[in-house]
């Protein structure tokens, strides 16, 4: 009987060891057995807000029973915690944090702002665990765009055979996931520059394709030379909008190398209009850099005083002895004498300007002043487009016309976006607020409800 139980024995030993290592490996070692009590805790809001930033976060535990060392607590968007983010260590049993600092590790954990998703938390001390407390809740966006082409540093070189086509393109990393519209700017400035100008503006997507025309007028604007390798610097500014109010965050400035080919080239004109300062004054352009420049400037006050500069300090300037002439590092301010839109027409060749009441606007039964009164338009120097940022149109025509009178106008026959002088009214088939577009130079003009 006895060498029967050893002989079953026997058998049944190896059965009974390869259950027990199944066992073993079935196991979920992601989630092991809590050494201590995690305790459940709240955000006193679930949505999360910029407001909250410095609120104070709260956690506590029991103590753990064996081991030594800090307590590290952990976020992790999964309830493996395969991804984990410390959100901060304690010596003791509690960790006191802030909503801001809480915020910054969700997102980090992979959570997408917005948007409302489930966030666990543990403690860790050696290999003890404890328990996770989970809860939905909704981030914001903490950081700004990071842009990853062009590199820092890097040179490009603009071909003028290849106007049309793609020089480079903007791109940058951001959340992966917004949960709303997020609008990206993308702005340049001369490398010495603090004043940035747009290059474009684009919703829910991470790139902005640059022409080679494109890029080489706005080197140019930022004060690179035409065949000289230019510093500039560029920033993406990303936007979004939720019932917590605007959210607007800024990358860090790339700065990277473009040599320009086009013969385009600006001044500037600061004056008494806008505080005598040229960083931010009216530039005023040279299509082909032949020493004729053209510009508009809206004069606010009857004699105000300006001069003009070829970059944006008071290194050099323009001024006049009297007449219409010009002088070099000389001479009194330029004065223009009445109230409004002015062209100006600056001629190095012959050192000369001259200023002449020009402006353009809306007129029709489609906008606020019916066919009686315009509604005057503002002279962008950056995009060189006469433009209204916001106008209030019923259904009906407009036309654009030059000086409050019908000696020139313009309508657009084929309602296509081109201009001709003199063609057809323009209609208005929806009643809405307008950005409206008009560029003389080319005869194109845009319309973008709001």
């Amino acid at each position: 009987m006895k060498n029967i139980f050893k002989l079953l024995s026997m058998l049944l030993l190896p059965l009974l060891l390869v259950n027990a290592c199944r066992e073993d490996a079935d196991r979920n070692w992601t989630s092991p057995e809590p050494s201590f009590k995690l305790h459940d805790t709240t955000l006193g809001s679930n949505v999360l807000y910029p407001t909250m930033e410095n609120n104070p976060f709260v956690l506590s535990w029991d103590d753990a029973v064996s081991g030594s060392g800090s307590y590290t607590v952990y976020l992790s968007s999964t309830a493996d915690f395969k991804t984990k983010v410390e959100l901060g260590k304690s010596e003791t049993n509690t960790l006191k944090s802030s909503i801001g600092a809480l915020n910054k590790a969700m997102l980090k954990a992979g959570l997408s702002p917005y948007s409302s998703q489930t966030a666990y938390v543990r403690v860790e001390r050696g290999t003890e665990v404890s328990n996770a407390v989970s809860f939905a809740v909704t981030t914001y966006p903490a950081d700004g765009p990071m842009i990853t082409n062009p590199a820092a540093g890097s040179t490009l070189v603009l071909d003028e055979t290849k106007a049309t086509e793609t020089a480079t393109t903007i791109k940058w990393n951001d959340y992966t996931n917004y949960g709303v519209k997020v609008t990206y700017l993308v702005e340049m400035a001369g490398a010495n520059s603090d004043v940035f100008f747009p290059l474009g503006t684009v919703e829910n997507v991470k790139e902005l394709p640059l022409t080679t025309l494109a890029l080489d007028q706005a080197v140019l604007k930022a004060g690179g030379t035409a065949n000289v390798a230019s510093d500039v610097k560029i920033r993406v500014t990303a936007t979004s909008s939720s019932l917590g109010g605007t959210i607007v965050k800024t990358s860090d400035v790339v700065t990277f190398k473009v040599t320009p080919y086009q013969l385009e080239s600006f001044m500037y004109v600061p004056g008494a209009y806008q505080n005598w300062d040229p960083a931010t004054a009216v530039a005023i352009r040279s299509a082909t850099s032949n020493g004729v420049y053209v510009g508009y400037i809206n004069f606010t006050a009857p004699n105000s005083g300006f001069k003009i500069t070829p970059a944006r300090n008071w290194t050099n300037s323009y001024g006049s002895t009297g007449g219409n002439n010009l002088t070099y590092n000389g001479g009194s301010d330029l004065v223009a004498p009445n109230v409004g839109w002015q062209k100006l027409t600056v001629n190095l060749t012959e050192m000369t300007y001259d200023l002449t009441p020009y402006s353009w606007g809306i007129i029709g039964s489609a906008s606020p002043g019916g066919w009686d009164t315009d509604t005057d338009m503002v002279f962008n120097s950056t995009t060189q487009k006469w433009e209204i940022e916001n106008i209030a149109l019923t259904v009906g025509e407009i036309k654009f016309r030059l000086n409050n009178a019908w000696t020139v106008d313009y309508g657009d026959n084929g309602n296509d976006g081109t201009l001709e002088r003199g063609a057809a009214n323009i209609p208005i088939t929806e009643a809405g607020n307008y950005k409206i577009t008009f560029d003389e130079e080319n005869q194109v003009w845009t319309k973008t409800k709001l």
